[in-house]
This record gives structure tokens, sequence and C-alpha cells, in this order.
């Protein structure tokens, strides 16, 4: 289910651009995560009326920790009328898959 959902990555010199689309794709959301002195902080704009902005925070700062760099995620999800368990599964898909592509990055590392 929810094939089609796929993570690109575009390396950008030292930082990092990670694409997260599926279904109809768009741009929702768009979160930055960028070093500060003793941890990440976290930019976000949404497109009003997306809630792809839950998500792409959470996996900016989970990505620049990873890979101790600045990471942009933009993402844009849409399927017609989801039920509660399919966005969940959505969410759940969307986090192995950036899970799965930090592991295949660090290591590499």
């Amino acid at each position: 289910m929810f094939d089609d959902i796929k993570l690109e990555a575009i390396p950008m010199g030292r930082d990092l651009l990670l694409t997260i689309t599926g279904g109809e794709a768009h741009i929702g959301s768009a979160s930055t995560a960028y070093p500060v002195s003793g941890g990440f902080d976290v930019q976000t704009t949404a497109v009003p009326g997306h809630k792809e902005h839950t998500l792409s925070a959470d996996f900016a700062r989970r990505a620049a920790a990873a890979l101790n760099r600045t990471v942009t995620v933009v993402m844009g999800i849409h399927y017609d009328n989801l039920t509660k368990e399919e966005i969940m599964a959505i969410s759940q898909h969307t986090s192995d898959l950036l899970e799965k592509y930090l592991l295949s990055e660090t290591n590499t590392l």
C-alpha cells in the first residue's frame, strides 16, 4: 500500500535536500534543520491547508542530527479520502523510508 511514496536525496554541497512525495505529488511543507550550539534548530514553512509539516520538521531534525549537516525536507503527499488508519500508515511508511535512508548513509560515513 502507498508503494508510490518515495524519498529522493539531492546533495547540495555540504547540505542535503530530501524530497518525500506520493500520490499527487506537490509541495505541502518545507523544513530546514541546521546546527546551532548544542543541537539543531528547525524552520518550517507549510502551505495553508496542508499537514505535511507535522512530519517534515521532525524528519529534518532527525536527518540533520544523524548526518551532522544542514538538511531540508520538502514533503507533498496527497491521496483522496484517507482514513485515520491510512494517515497513520503513511506516517509510519515515510518514517521508515527516512530511517532506511539514514542507515544507508551513516554506514557509508
